[in-house]
């Protein structure tokens, strides 16, 4: 054994033992109760809704008004306290999607309206839509492809 070796061993066991363990059935329990609450809340606005308002209707305002909550919520900065107490939860897809555009708006503000917030506001969120509209593009030509 070389000493480059003998050096990267004895790196990655001080690390191991200067590391942290991570709590991850307490981080898991967060994120599932977080992300259930979301959605809960989510079936609540659907459910207000549809009392006055066509079952689509009421998604598109339920999804709406999910987005504008979290905006708000990043906007305030909370979301970002409630990211870090309860993990991959508020990672739910709407919401979690209005954070990522919203913070990167917030971050690169001082460039301007149009170098900054709007050139960057899809920086994180874009190759989700990216990869998203790929992947469902994708998935829809095999399950045409299979019909057939």
């Amino acid at each position: 054994m070389n000493t480059d070796e003998k050096s990267k061993e004895e790196y990655e066991k001080l690390v191991e033992k200067v590391s942290p363990n991570s709590p991850i059935f307490s981080n898991c329990l967060r994120a599932f109760i977080s992300g259930g609450c979301i959605c809960i809340g989510g079936e609540i606005l659907i459910q207000i809704f549809e009392q006055t308002h066509t079952q689509e209707e009421a998604a598109l305002m339920t999804s709406i008004m999910l987005i504008g909550i979290a905006a708000v919520l990043t906007g305030l900065g909370i979301y970002e306290k409630l990211g870090k107490y309860c993990g991959a939860g508020t990672i739910v897809p709407i919401t979690g999607f209005a954070n990522s555009v919203v913070a990167a708006a917030i971050e690169f503000k001082k460039e301007g309206f149009i170098l900054g917030m709007g050139s960057k506001m899809f920086i994180l969120a874009g190759p989700v839509i990216v990869y998203g509209t790929l992947t469902s593009m994708i998935v829809g030509f095999i399950y045409f492809l299979l019909e057939r």
